[in-house]
């Protein structure tokens, strides 16, 4: 008997007696929206827990909580410069925050509805938000006051903005996008195709095209200027909650019912990369920056990093092993670096399998030489030996530098003495 798809990660659950934790663990209901900042130190999540978290990218931390809002967080979307995030909430409103304090610049209020999306205008002095009142405001973000209201034909579940910042096109409930003089807030296209609302909607990185998720099971590519359709993808698997492009733009990324991301070659409209990421329903989906993840959220409460070349899942913790962990008592001046180390990999080859080679043996030991953990390729092609000069060299220039391609997020140590430290702490600690 074949498993239909979206049955499958229930039934892996199902023979997983420890299932493993996500690598964002803090929201307290479920994760409804995800964004990573520009430059990709940072990732922002909204969840039903009426919070949003500031996390960091590369070790998966959490920094901040912004926590303001008196209803669930429907979005989250980082400003074009990174300084300033804007949240939307079922409480009627949205705040814009500096990412410098985590403190409120402004809270936008004036909708009579669930504010369900948000975008900044490219120069970063408007943002557009879309609610179920069937409206669309524009707001001044210098003064926080709504300087357009667009009045729309359904409830409104996603906003963009054109690449110039002259229109604002929009999607609900009604399977037809529409497409708006930002100033004016009249009319000036239809995108028509869908059978089903619309969920998402995303500008390509040229801004010459959109892409369109719809609850009608596709995804659809929209040329701007001539307002046609470029192409559709039948997704199948259930409604789509999500869609964005890589940063290339010649894919999409899809988040959908049956808890799977997917990577489409819009070309071809093939998939390239299939995830079971979660569980349960996922609802939003990110490429970071320099395209070699994806950031992936769900009903499970959970938000995860996954690898795209590989599919495998970065920054997973365990349940504790019972092991001894000597960097939590140790003096030594490199222990404290360590610790973020320890989450992605274990000191020797019979311990928990992590996200990372173990350490066993480092130093001396040829890149990409444990036996039967699944290498990215940029690790597969190299041919030095891990020794302090190596080690030093990965954590000064950073992993996407030294090895592009590699699974390991972008950690960098700019302080030599600190890095100096933790190598000389990995000596003690893998060459007991």
């Amino acid at each position: 008997m074949t498993l239909p798809r979206y049955l499958l990660p229930i039934f892996i659950g199902l023979l997983i007696s420890v299932p493993a934790k996500a690598d964002l663990i803090g929201h307290g209901g479920m994760v409804r929206s995800v964004d990573v900042s520009p430059n990709g130190d940072l990732v922002a999540t909204g969840s039903f827990d009426y919070t949003a978290r500031i996390w960091n990218f590369g070790d998966q931390t959490e920094i901040a909580v912004l926590d303001l809002h008196e209803g669930p967080v429907t979005s989250v979307s980082f400003a074009p410069s990174g300084q300033q995030v804007i949240t939307t909430s079922d409480d009627y409103s949205a705040i814009f925050w500096n990412l410098n304090t985590f403190k409120p610049l402004h809270r936008l209020t004036g909708h009579k509805h669930k504010v369900m999306t948000s975008a900044f205008s490219p120069d970063e002095r408007h943002a557009a938000t879309g609610a179920w009142d069937k409206t669309v405001r524009i707001w001044d973000l210098k003064n926080g006051k709504t300087v357009q209201v667009i009045n729309t034909n359904a409830p409104v579940n996603a906003v963009a903005f054109s690449a110039d910042g002259a229109h604002v096109i929009s999607g609900g409930h009604f399977p037809v996008i529409e497409i708006w003089d930002a100033k004016s807030g009249t009319i000036v296209g239809k995108l028509e195709g869908h059978l089903g609302g619309i969920t998402a909607l995303r500008v390509s990185p040229d801004g010459k095209s959109v892409l369109s998720a719809s609850i009608d099971k596709t995804i659809k590519h929209w040329e701007l200027e001539t307002q046609k359709l470029i192409s559709s993808i039948d997704v199948r698997d259930g409604p789509v909650f999500d869609v964005t492009f890589s940063p290339d733009g010649t894919q999409a990324m899809t988040a959908g019912r049956d808890g799977y991301i997917v990577t489409w070659d819009l070309a071809t409209g093939a998939p390239v990369q299939e995830i079971p990421a979660h569980e349960k329903i996922a609802w939003s989906a990110r490429f970071s920056p320099d395209g070699r993840f994806a950031i992936s959220t769900s009903s499970d409460e959970q938000a995860r990093i996954w690898h795209l070349e590989t599919g495998d899942r970065i920054g997973m913790t365990t349940t504790d092993d019972g092991r001894a962990k000597p960097w939590l008592t140790s003096d030594h001046p490199g222990a404290a670096i360590y610790t973020k180390c320890a989450t992605c990999h274990s000191l020797s080859s019979d311990g928990p399998q992590r996200s990372g080679p173990h350490f066993e043996g480092l130093f001396g030991r040829k890149v990409g030489a444990v036996e039967g953990y699944r290498y990215s390729d940029a690790l597969k092609s190299r041919d030095f030996v891990w020794d302090e000069k190596t080690i030093f060299q990965l954590f000064d220039e950073g992993p996407d530098v030294m090895l592009p391609g590699t699974k390991m997020p972008v950690q960098r140590v700019t302080n030599d003495d600190a890095l100096k430290n933790l190598v000389d702490y990995l000596k003690v600690l893998t060459n007991p």
